[in-house]
Protein backbone atom coordinates (compact mmCIF):
# COMPACT_ATOMS: atom_id res chain seq x y z
CA UNK A 1 0.00 0.00 0.00
CA UNK A 2 1.07 3.59 -0.60
CA UNK A 3 0.50 5.59 2.61
CA UNK A 4 1.07 9.33 3.09
CA UNK A 5 1.04 11.00 6.52
CA UNK A 6 0.29 14.69 6.91
CA UNK A 7 1.44 16.19 10.20
CA UNK A 8 2.35 19.48 11.86
CA UNK A 9 6.05 18.77 12.45
CA UNK A 10 8.99 16.59 11.51
CA UNK A 11 11.46 15.20 14.03
CA UNK A 12 13.90 17.90 12.86
CA UNK A 13 11.77 20.57 14.54
CA UNK A 14 13.16 21.76 17.90
CA UNK A 15 9.69 21.33 19.42
CA UNK A 16 9.23 17.76 18.20
CA UNK A 17 7.90 15.38 20.83
CA UNK A 18 6.03 12.13 21.25
CA UNK A 19 3.65 12.76 18.34
CA UNK A 20 6.53 13.11 15.89
CA UNK A 21 8.32 10.07 17.33
CA UNK A 22 5.15 8.02 16.93
CA UNK A 23 4.81 9.05 13.28
CA UNK A 24 8.44 8.30 12.48
CA UNK A 25 8.55 4.91 14.22
CA UNK A 26 5.27 3.84 12.65
CA UNK A 27 6.37 5.00 9.19
CA UNK A 28 9.66 3.08 9.47
CA UNK A 29 7.86 -0.06 10.67
CA UNK A 30 5.44 0.19 7.73
CA UNK A 31 8.41 0.47 5.37
CA UNK A 32 9.83 -2.72 6.91
CA UNK A 33 6.52 -4.44 6.11
CA UNK A 34 6.85 -3.46 2.45
CA UNK A 35 4.56 -0.43 2.31
CA UNK A 36 5.56 2.80 0.58
CA UNK A 37 5.44 5.81 2.92
CA UNK A 38 5.64 9.59 2.64
CA UNK A 39 5.29 12.48 5.10
CA UNK A 40 3.91 15.96 4.40
CA UNK A 41 4.65 18.41 7.22
CA UNK A 42 5.72 21.90 8.18
CA UNK A 43 9.41 22.74 8.14
CA UNK A 44 12.13 22.34 9.07
CA UNK A 45 12.40 18.77 7.85
CA UNK A 46 15.19 16.23 7.92
CA UNK A 47 16.28 13.29 5.80
CA UNK A 48 14.30 10.12 6.56
CA UNK A 49 14.04 6.60 5.23
CA UNK A 50 10.76 7.69 3.62
CA UNK A 51 10.15 10.69 1.39
CA UNK A 52 9.37 13.99 3.14
CA UNK A 53 7.57 16.98 1.60
CA UNK A 54 8.13 20.36 3.28
CA UNK A 55 4.85 22.28 3.58
CA UNK A 56 6.51 25.47 4.82
CA UNK A 57 5.73 27.53 7.91
CA UNK A 58 3.78 26.78 11.06
CA UNK A 59 0.54 28.24 9.69
CA UNK A 60 1.11 28.56 5.94
CA UNK A 61 1.42 24.76 5.74
CA UNK A 62 -2.36 24.51 6.07
CA UNK A 63 -2.74 26.52 2.86
CA UNK A 64 -0.01 24.62 1.01
CA UNK A 65 -1.15 21.14 2.07
CA UNK A 66 -3.79 20.66 -0.69
CA UNK A 67 -1.38 21.95 -3.36
CA UNK A 68 1.49 19.68 -2.33
CA UNK A 69 -0.91 16.77 -1.94
CA UNK A 70 -2.28 17.14 -5.46
CA UNK A 71 1.19 17.54 -6.94
CA UNK A 72 2.95 14.80 -4.99
CA UNK A 73 0.71 12.18 -3.35
CA UNK A 74 -2.70 12.59 -4.95
CA UNK A 75 -2.93 8.99 -6.13
CA UNK A 76 -1.65 7.35 -2.95
CA UNK A 77 -3.96 4.75 -1.43
CA UNK A 78 -4.38 6.38 1.98
CA UNK A 79 -3.81 9.78 3.55
CA UNK A 80 -3.25 9.66 7.33
CA UNK A 81 -4.39 13.08 8.52
CA UNK A 82 -2.92 13.87 11.95
CA UNK A 83 -5.02 16.27 13.98
CA UNK A 84 -2.78 18.65 15.94
CA UNK A 85 -5.40 21.12 17.07
CA UNK A 86 -5.91 23.01 13.80
CA UNK A 87 -7.20 20.54 11.17
CA UNK A 88 -6.03 20.29 7.57
CA UNK A 89 -9.67 19.72 6.52
CA UNK A 90 -8.51 17.05 4.08
CA UNK A 91 -12.06 15.73 3.40
CA UNK A 92 -12.67 19.03 1.59
CA UNK A 93 -9.82 18.51 -0.90
CA UNK A 94 -9.20 14.75 -1.11
CA UNK A 95 -11.61 12.20 -2.56
CA UNK A 96 -9.58 9.06 -1.94
CA UNK A 97 -9.44 7.29 1.48
CA UNK A 98 -8.50 9.26 4.61
CA UNK A 99 -7.70 8.01 8.10
CA UNK A 100 -7.72 10.60 10.87
CA UNK A 101 -5.05 10.27 13.57
CA UNK A 102 -5.58 11.89 16.97
CA UNK A 103 -2.89 12.07 19.65
CA UNK A 104 -5.01 14.13 22.03
CA UNK A 105 -7.73 16.76 22.07
CA UNK A 106 -6.20 20.18 22.76
CA UNK A 107 -9.00 21.76 24.80
CA UNK A 108 -6.88 23.16 27.65
CA UNK A 109 -3.83 23.98 25.58
CA UNK A 110 -5.47 26.68 23.46
CA UNK A 111 -5.59 29.12 26.40
CA UNK A 112 -1.99 28.32 27.34
CA UNK A 113 -0.60 29.05 23.90
CA UNK A 114 -2.75 31.82 22.42
CA UNK A 115 -4.49 35.08 23.42
CA UNK A 116 -8.18 34.67 24.38
CA UNK A 117 -9.79 35.43 20.96
CA UNK A 118 -7.50 33.02 19.09
CA UNK A 119 -7.82 30.41 21.84
CA UNK A 120 -11.62 30.57 21.63
CA UNK A 121 -11.49 30.21 17.83
CA UNK A 122 -9.15 27.24 18.11
CA UNK A 123 -11.32 25.46 20.67
CA UNK A 124 -14.43 26.05 18.58
CA UNK A 125 -12.75 24.78 15.42
CA UNK A 126 -11.45 21.62 17.08
CA UNK A 127 -14.59 20.84 19.08
CA UNK A 128 -17.32 21.77 16.59
CA UNK A 129 -16.16 22.36 13.01
CA UNK A 130 -13.61 19.54 12.75
CA UNK A 131 -16.01 16.76 13.88
CA UNK A 132 -18.58 17.87 11.29
CA UNK A 133 -16.09 18.04 8.42
CA UNK A 134 -14.57 14.65 9.37
CA UNK A 135 -17.85 12.93 10.31
CA UNK A 136 -17.40 10.19 7.68
CA UNK A 137 -13.67 9.73 8.33
CA UNK A 138 -12.47 6.83 10.54
CA UNK A 139 -9.93 7.74 13.21
CA UNK A 140 -7.07 6.26 15.17
CA UNK A 141 -6.72 7.27 18.83
CA UNK A 142 -3.46 6.61 20.69
CA UNK A 143 -5.06 5.94 24.09
CA UNK A 144 -8.42 5.24 25.73
CA UNK A 145 -8.31 8.77 27.20
CA UNK A 146 -7.94 10.28 23.73
CA UNK A 147 -10.78 8.09 22.40
CA UNK A 148 -13.05 9.27 25.23
CA UNK A 149 -12.19 12.93 24.57
CA UNK A 150 -12.91 12.42 20.86
CA UNK A 151 -16.35 11.04 21.66
CA UNK A 152 -17.02 14.11 23.82
CA UNK A 153 -16.49 16.42 20.84
CA UNK A 154 -18.84 14.39 18.67
CA UNK A 155 -16.77 11.74 16.89
CA UNK A 156 -18.81 8.54 16.75
CA UNK A 157 -17.27 5.73 18.84
CA UNK A 158 -17.69 3.22 16.00
CA UNK A 159 -15.37 5.41 13.89
CA UNK A 160 -12.50 5.23 16.41
CA UNK A 161 -9.72 2.60 16.38
CA UNK A 162 -7.30 2.32 19.31
CA UNK A 163 -3.59 2.15 18.43
CA UNK A 164 -1.09 2.51 21.28
CA UNK A 165 2.57 3.28 20.50
CA UNK A 166 5.43 0.82 20.72
CA UNK A 167 8.81 0.86 22.43
CA UNK A 168 12.13 -0.02 20.87
CA UNK A 169 15.00 -0.46 23.32
CA UNK A 170 18.31 -0.25 21.43
CA UNK A 171 20.93 -2.91 21.96
CA UNK A 172 23.74 -2.14 24.36
CA UNK A 173 21.70 -0.13 26.87
CA UNK A 174 23.61 -0.26 30.18
CA UNK A 175 21.95 -2.15 33.04
CA UNK A 176 22.09 -0.97 36.63
CA UNK A 177 20.81 1.88 38.77
CA UNK A 178 22.95 4.79 39.80
CA UNK A 179 24.34 4.27 43.33
CA UNK A 180 23.05 7.70 44.40
CA UNK A 181 19.41 8.83 44.09
CA UNK A 182 18.82 9.88 40.48
CA UNK A 183 15.47 11.09 39.18
CA UNK A 184 14.67 11.94 35.58
CA UNK A 185 11.99 13.97 33.84
CA UNK A 186 11.66 14.12 30.05
CA UNK A 187 9.49 16.78 28.44
CA UNK A 188 9.25 19.70 26.06
CA UNK A 189 9.64 22.77 28.26
CA UNK A 190 6.19 24.23 27.66
CA UNK A 191 3.43 25.15 30.15
CA UNK A 192 1.27 22.01 30.02
CA UNK A 193 4.23 19.77 30.91
CA UNK A 194 4.30 21.54 34.32
CA UNK A 195 8.04 21.37 34.93
CA UNK A 196 7.57 24.38 37.23
CA UNK A 197 5.48 22.15 39.51
CA UNK A 198 8.21 19.49 39.34
CA UNK A 199 10.80 22.00 40.53
CA UNK A 200 8.60 23.12 43.45
CA UNK A 201 8.09 19.56 44.60
CA UNK A 202 11.80 18.78 44.23
CA UNK A 203 12.58 21.50 46.77
CA UNK A 204 10.49 19.52 49.28
CA UNK A 205 11.86 16.12 48.26
CA UNK A 206 15.58 16.89 47.98
CA UNK A 207 16.25 17.71 51.66
CA UNK A 208 14.85 14.29 52.60
CA UNK A 209 16.23 11.96 49.92
CA UNK A 210 19.19 13.84 48.41
CA UNK A 211 20.50 12.99 44.95
CA UNK A 212 19.94 14.74 41.62
CA UNK A 213 17.04 15.65 39.36
CA UNK A 214 17.85 15.58 35.63
CA UNK A 215 15.44 17.40 33.29
CA UNK A 216 15.79 16.26 29.68
CA UNK A 217 14.29 18.39 26.94
CA UNK A 218 14.15 21.91 25.59
CA UNK A 219 11.55 24.51 24.79
CA UNK A 220 10.51 28.15 25.10
CA UNK A 221 10.22 28.01 28.92
CA UNK A 222 13.77 26.79 29.53
CA UNK A 223 15.32 30.06 30.69
CA UNK A 224 12.51 30.76 33.16
CA UNK A 225 12.62 27.21 34.52
CA UNK A 226 16.39 27.24 34.95
CA UNK A 227 16.07 30.49 36.88
CA UNK A 228 13.47 28.88 39.13
CA UNK A 229 15.45 25.68 39.77
CA UNK A 230 17.11 25.08 43.12
CA UNK A 231 20.20 23.01 43.76
CA UNK A 232 20.96 19.53 42.38
CA UNK A 233 18.89 20.14 39.21
CA UNK A 234 20.51 19.53 35.83
CA UNK A 235 18.93 20.76 32.58
CA UNK A 236 20.45 18.76 29.74
CA UNK A 237 18.51 20.17 26.77
CA UNK A 238 17.92 17.65 24.02
CA UNK A 239 20.13 14.59 24.31
CA UNK A 240 21.13 11.75 22.00
CA UNK A 241 19.17 8.51 22.02
CA UNK A 242 22.14 6.80 23.66
CA UNK A 243 22.25 9.33 26.49
CA UNK A 244 18.49 9.20 26.98
CA UNK A 245 18.49 5.42 27.37
CA UNK A 246 21.51 5.55 29.69
CA UNK A 247 19.70 7.97 31.97
CA UNK A 248 16.52 5.90 31.83
CA UNK A 249 18.40 2.78 32.88
CA UNK A 250 20.25 4.55 35.73
CA UNK A 251 17.29 6.51 37.09
CA UNK A 252 15.54 5.43 40.25
CA UNK A 253 12.27 6.98 39.07
CA UNK A 254 10.81 8.90 36.14
CA UNK A 255 8.77 11.86 37.37
CA UNK A 256 6.12 12.99 34.87
CA UNK A 257 4.07 16.00 36.06
CA UNK A 258 2.29 16.76 32.75
CA UNK A 259 -1.22 18.21 32.83
CA UNK A 260 -2.31 15.74 30.14
CA UNK A 261 -0.91 13.59 27.36
CA UNK A 262 -2.13 11.71 24.35
CA UNK A 263 0.02 8.86 25.62
CA UNK A 264 2.92 9.05 28.07
CA UNK A 265 5.51 8.00 25.50
CA UNK A 266 8.56 8.38 27.76
CA UNK A 267 6.74 6.51 30.53
CA UNK A 268 6.61 3.26 28.55
CA UNK A 269 10.15 3.82 27.30
CA UNK A 270 11.40 4.10 30.88
CA UNK A 271 9.26 1.11 31.87
CA UNK A 272 10.93 -1.02 29.19
CA UNK A 273 14.23 -0.77 31.11
CA UNK A 274 12.56 -1.27 34.47
CA UNK A 275 12.25 2.35 35.60
CA UNK A 276 8.91 3.03 37.32
CA UNK A 277 7.15 6.38 36.97
CA UNK A 278 5.16 8.76 39.13
CA UNK A 279 2.62 10.84 37.25
CA UNK A 280 -0.71 12.54 37.73
CA UNK A 281 -3.99 10.70 37.21
CA UNK A 282 -4.75 12.62 34.02
CA UNK A 283 -5.58 11.76 30.41
CA UNK A 284 -2.84 9.79 28.68
CA UNK A 285 -0.70 9.36 31.78
CA UNK A 286 -3.28 7.08 33.41
CA UNK A 287 -3.18 4.98 30.25
CA UNK A 288 0.58 4.47 30.24
CA UNK A 289 1.13 3.92 34.00
CA UNK A 290 -0.40 0.83 35.57
CA UNK A 291 -1.08 2.25 39.02
CA UNK A 292 0.67 0.18 41.67
CA UNK A 293 2.23 -2.11 39.06
CA UNK A 294 4.53 -0.09 36.78
CA UNK A 295 4.41 3.14 38.75
CA UNK A 296 2.14 5.36 40.83
CA UNK A 297 -0.61 7.80 39.90
CA UNK A 298 -1.14 10.83 42.14
CA UNK A 299 -3.83 13.47 42.34
CA UNK A 300 -2.18 16.45 44.01
CA UNK A 301 1.13 18.18 44.52
CA UNK A 302 1.24 16.99 48.13
CA UNK A 303 0.62 13.40 47.09
CA UNK A 304 3.38 13.62 44.48
CA UNK A 305 5.76 14.82 47.20
CA UNK A 306 4.79 12.02 49.59
CA UNK A 307 4.99 9.24 46.99
CA UNK A 308 8.29 10.51 45.62
CA UNK A 309 9.86 10.47 49.08
CA UNK A 310 8.32 7.12 49.97
CA UNK A 311 9.54 5.38 46.82
CA UNK A 312 12.99 6.91 47.05
CA UNK A 313 13.35 5.61 50.61
CA UNK A 314 11.74 2.18 50.09
CA UNK A 315 14.05 0.04 47.97
CA UNK A 316 11.86 -3.07 48.21
CA UNK A 317 8.75 -1.28 46.90
CA UNK A 318 10.78 0.43 44.20
CA UNK A 319 12.18 -2.95 43.12
CA UNK A 320 8.68 -4.44 42.88
CA UNK A 321 7.51 -1.56 40.71
CA UNK A 322 10.66 -1.92 38.59
CA UNK A 323 9.78 -5.53 37.77
CA UNK A 324 6.19 -4.54 37.00
CA UNK A 325 7.40 -1.69 34.79
CA UNK A 326 9.71 -3.97 32.82
CA UNK A 327 6.91 -6.47 32.20
CA UNK A 328 4.48 -3.71 31.24
CA UNK A 329 6.95 -2.01 28.89
CA UNK A 330 7.72 -5.27 27.09
CA UNK A 331 4.14 -5.45 25.80
CA UNK A 332 4.54 -2.50 23.41
CA UNK A 333 6.34 -3.44 20.19
CA UNK A 334 6.53 -1.37 17.02
CA UNK A 335 6.26 -4.38 14.71
CA UNK A 336 2.94 -5.28 16.35
CA UNK A 337 1.77 -1.66 16.18
CA UNK A 338 2.55 -1.59 12.44
CA UNK A 339 0.58 -4.82 11.90
CA UNK A 340 -2.42 -3.37 13.73
CA UNK A 341 -2.17 -0.14 11.76
CA UNK A 342 -1.85 -2.04 8.47
CA UNK A 343 -5.03 -3.96 9.26
CA UNK A 344 -6.87 -0.70 10.00
CA UNK A 345 -5.55 0.80 6.75
CA UNK A 346 -6.70 -2.25 4.78
CA UNK A 347 -10.16 -1.92 6.28
CA UNK A 348 -10.41 1.81 5.52
CA UNK A 349 -9.20 1.47 1.92
CA UNK A 350 -11.30 -1.62 1.34
CA UNK A 351 -14.45 0.05 2.66
CA UNK A 352 -13.85 3.09 0.44
CA UNK A 353 -13.46 0.89 -2.63
CA UNK A 354 -16.64 -1.00 -1.83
Amino acid sequence: MRIAFISWRDLANDLAGGSEIFTDRLACSLLDMGHEVALLCGGPVGTRRYEVHDLGGVYTQYLKAPIVHHRSVKDWDLLVDEENGLPYFSPMWRRKPILGFMHHVHTDQWAQRFPPPLAAAGRFTEAHIMPRVYRRVPFVAVSPSTAAAMEQIGIAPEMIHLLQPGVEVPSGVPVGRHPEPLFVSVARLVPHKRVDLLLRVWERVRPVVGGRLVVIGDGPDRDALEAQAGSAVVFTGRVSEEEKWRLFSEAWLLIHPAQHEGWGFVITEAAAVGTPSIGFDVAGVRDSILDGVSGVLVRSEDELTAQWIDLAMDERRRSELSEGAREHGSKFRWDEVAKEFSAIADEVVGSARR
